[in-house]
C-alpha cells in the first residue's frame, strides 16, 4: 500500500473515526493541535501530533490550505483525509494536494467542482434525464430576474446557494413581495459561508422526504451504491436524525433511485465515497437535489446495514485499488438509526450552547455504537460545530431499532451544557415517527407544540421521559431502580439513576 501516513485535516469526532480505521489498516495518522482545543480528545488517538497552538493567524488551520499542505510536507504524510466540513469539498485544496504529490483521500478536483457547483450539477443531471424540480437554467443575477423565474415556475420557490449546502444560503419564498428581501439574505449568506454570492432558484416541493444514496466509486470506472438513508428529521435544513434504510422506499423504487444515483456519479467519473441526495414527494416522485463529494456525518448507519467500512474504502480507493464489491454483492440487512447529540438549546431554536462537559456517560451495548470526539472535561467551543456524539443503534427491523434507540437515549447522561437529548427522547416516542409518517417539515409542524419555553416545562419533559422509561421497563430485571418509590424522586434524580445503567 502506498499510503503509510495520513494527515487528518479535521478535528473532533470524524478525526477519531478516521484514525480508528487507519490504525486497523496499519497506517499512521497525524493530528493538528490547535490553540482553540489544545487538550482535544482526538489528539490522543493520533500517532503524530503537529503543534499549531502558536499560530495566531485569523484563518483557522483547518481552512488554511497553504498551512495544511506545509504540515503534510513537514510530517511526511503520504495522504490527506479532509473528513467532512472545512475543506472536504474544496476542489482547490484537492488540486494543491495533488500538485505537491500528496494523495487526496476523496474524489478528483474536477468532480468536486462540478458537483459542488449546484447549477453545473443541475445541468449534468438534466442532460442525463434525471428527474429535477423546475428551476432557473443558471445562476440568478438579481431580484428582478428572480421574480421573473419564480412567476414562470410558480410559487412557492426556494433560493439556494450555488456553491454551498448545509442549509446556508437557502430561503423559501411564497409570494413576490418577499423576493427582494429573501434574495438579498440568501446571497449575502452564501457569500459569507462559501465566498460566492451566486444563487439559483427551484420550485419548492412542499413536505417532501429527504432521501440520500451512498455511492462508492473507484479509479477504474466502477461505481456502485450502498442503499439509501432517510434524512427527513431536520431543523433549519440541517439533519438531526438519520436511518437506513428508509421505510418510504420499496425494492422497485430503491433500484430506480439507486440506478439514477450511480448514473449521476458516473457522469463526472466519480471515485471515493459520495452521496447523491433526492427529494421524494407524497406521490413517490423523486427529484435530484445535489451531490455531496465527501464522507457524510451519517455514514455509520450505512456501515451497519451493509457491513462495509466506508473510511477503509475511501483509503483503498485513494490507493488506486479496485472495488471488491459489485452491485449484486450489496445486501441491506437490519435497520440502523443515528441521533446527532449536539450541545444545543432546543428551547432557543436549536441554538448552539457551548460549554464544558462536566460529566458524560454513554451506553455500552452490542446494539449501540457511539462515535464521539469528546469526554468528561472536554469543551464544546464556539469556533467549531456543536456535536457531542453520534448515538447509533441497530435492530433486526425498524421497530426493534426504535426500541433500542429509546433504551440507549435513556441511558445517556451529559452534564455541563444543554443538549438535544430531551428532543430525541420525545421524538422516538412520537407516534408519527414510529409509523414512519414524517417529512422534512415534521419538526416545524408536528413538534412545535412540544417545544419547551421554561425550566419548569423542561423539568416536566424530564419527568415524562423518566415515566415512559419506567413504564417500558417494569419487567426488565436488569434495571434495578426501586420503581415503587420512583414517583417520589425528582425527575433529574430519576434520570441520573436511569443513566447508571
Amino acid at each position: 500500500m502506498k499510503i503509510k501516513r495520513i494527515l487528518i485535516a479535521n478535528r473532533g469526532e470524524i478525526a477519531v473515526r478516521i484514525m480508528k480505521t487507519a490504525r486497523l489498516m496499519n497506517i499512521e495518522t497525524v493530528a493538528v493541535k490547535t490553540g482553540v482545543e489544545p487538550n482535544a480528545m482526538y489528539l490522543s488517538s493520533a500517532d503524530i501530533i503537529y503543534d499549531n497552538t502558536e499560530d495566531v493567524s485569523e484563518i483557522p488551520v483547518f481552512l488554511d490550505i497553504e498551512k495544511l499542505i506545509a504540515i503534510a510536507i513537514k510530517t511526511q504524510a503520504d495522504a490527506v483525509h479532509p473528513g467532512y466540513g472545512f475543506l472536504a469539498e474544496n476542489a482547490y485544496f484537492a488540486q494543491k494536494c495533488i500538485d505537491n504529490k500528496i494523495i487526496f483521500i476523496g474524489p478528483a478536483p474536477d468532480a468536486i467542482y462540478k458537483m459542488g457547483n449546484k447549477t453545473i450539477a443541475r445541468k449534468i443531471a438534466l442532460a442525463g434525464g434525471i428527474p429535477m424540480a423546475m428551476g432557473s437554467e443558471g445562476n440568478i443575477s438579481d431580484e428582478d430576474e428572480a421574480v421573473k423565474v419564480a412567476e414562470k415556475i410558480g410559487y412557492p420557490v426556494i433560493i439556494k446557494a450555488a456553491s454551498g449546502g448545509g442549509g446556508r444560503g437557502m430561503r423559501i419564498v411564497r409570494k413576490s413581495d418577499e423576493m427582494e428581501k429573501m434574495f438579498n439574505i440568501a446571497s449575502k449568506e452564501a457569500e459569507k459561508a462559501f465566498n460566492d454570492p451566486s444563487v439559483f432558484i427551484e420550485k419548492y416541493i412542499e413536505n417532501p422526504k429527504h432521501i440520500e444514496f451512498q455511492i462508492l466509486g473507484d479509479q477504474h470506472g466502477n461505481v456502485i451504491h450502498l442503499g439509501e438513508r432517510e434524512c427527513s428529521i431536520q431543523r433549519k435544513h440541517q439533519k438531526l436524525l438519520e436511518e437506513a434504510p428508509s421505510s418510504a422506499l420499496d425494492s422497485k423504487l430503491r433500484k430506480q433511485m439507486g440506478t439514477m444515483a450511480v448514473q449521476i456519479a458516473s457522469a463526472v467519473n466519480y471515485y471515493s465515497a459520495g452521496t447523491v441526495e433526492f427529494l421524494l414527494d407524497s406521490e413517490k416522485n423523486f427529484y435530484f437535489m445535489e451531490m455531496n463529494t465527501r464522507i457524510q456525518v451519517e455514514h455509520p448507519v450505512t456501515e451497519i446495514i451493509t457491513g462495509i467500512d466506508l473510511i477503509e474504502q475511501q483509503i483503498r480507493i485513494a490507493n488506486e485499488e479496485k472495488l471488491k464489491y459489485k452491485q449484486e454483492d450489496i445486501k441491506l440487512e437490519g435497520w440502523a438509526i443515528e441521533c446527532r447529540i449536539n450541545a444545543e438549546d432546543v428551547q432557543a431554536g436549536f441554538a448552539p450552547d457551548p460549554g464544558k462537559i462536566v460529566s458524560l456517560m454513554m451506553p455500552s451495548d452490542p446494539c449501540v455504537r457511539v462515535d464521539t470526539g469528546v469526554q468528561a472535561g472536554s469543551s464544546i467551543v464556539a469556533s467549531y460545530d456543536s456535536m457531542i456524539a453520534k448515538l447509533i443503534v441497530k435492530g433486526k427491523d425498524r421497530k426493534e431499532a426504535i426500541k433500542h434507540c429509546k433504551m440507549a437515549l435513556d441511558k445517556v447522561w451529559i452534564k455541563g451544557t444543554k443538549t438535544t437529548l430531551p428532543f430525541f427522547r420525545m421524538l422516538v416516542r412520537h407516534q408519527k415517527f414510529q409509523d414512519g409518517n414524517f417529512t422534512t417539515a415534521f419538526i416545524e409542524k408536528d413538534l412545535e407544540k412540544y417545544y419547551f419555553n421554561s425550566e419548569y416545562e423542561e423539568m416536566l419533559a424530564a419527568w415524562l421521559a423518566t415515566k415512559l422509561f419506567i413504564e417500558e421497563n417494569l419487567n426488565d430485571n436488569s434495571i434495578n431502580i426501586d420503581f415503587k418509590h420512583g414517583k417520589d424522586m425528582s425527575p433529574w434524580l430519576l434520570n441520573k439513576r436511569i443513566n447508571q445503567f
